[in-house]
């Protein structure tokens, strides 16, 4: 196995590993990356405008994209679909907290999340 091999499976599995965390055990927690002055995930979304509905679905397509990250160290045939999935959605969150003036240090996980994606297309 290559270098090249080991830094694009650690970045898969910081990448998918941090977006299940931040959905799966993290969503009612406080964090400094919250949108506008959120205490939850149900409140960030709130804070963006859009509905609960919209959180759902925004969820599940972020652990599934996740879920296909990490199934691609195994099987590569997944890598495409969840590297564009989450790349696509980070820029969406990005998108969010500029639209709700929020400081550029709350887009930093999604930004950084949005350029591992793209590495791992390009590796």
């Amino acid at each position: 196995m290559e270098l090249i091999d080991i830094v694009e499976i650690i970045i898969k599995l910081v990448v998918g590993l941090s977006i299940l965390n931040v959905w799966l055990v993290n969503r009612n927690k406080l964090t400094p990356w919250r949108g506008g002055n959120a205490n939850s995930m149900q409140e960030e979304f709130a804070a963006y405008g859009l509905s609960i509905n919209m959180m759902i679905i925004v969820g599940t397509l972020k652990c599934l994209f996740a879920v296909l990250l990490l199934i691609s160290i195994i099987f590569s045939v997944t890598e495409y679909t969840g590297a564009i999935g989450i790349a696509v959605l980070m820029a969406g969150a990005i998108i969010m907290h500029l639209k709700i003036n929020d400081p550029i240090k709350k887009s930093l996980p999604a930004g950084i999340f949005l350029i591992l994606s793209l590495i791992t297309l390009y590796i």
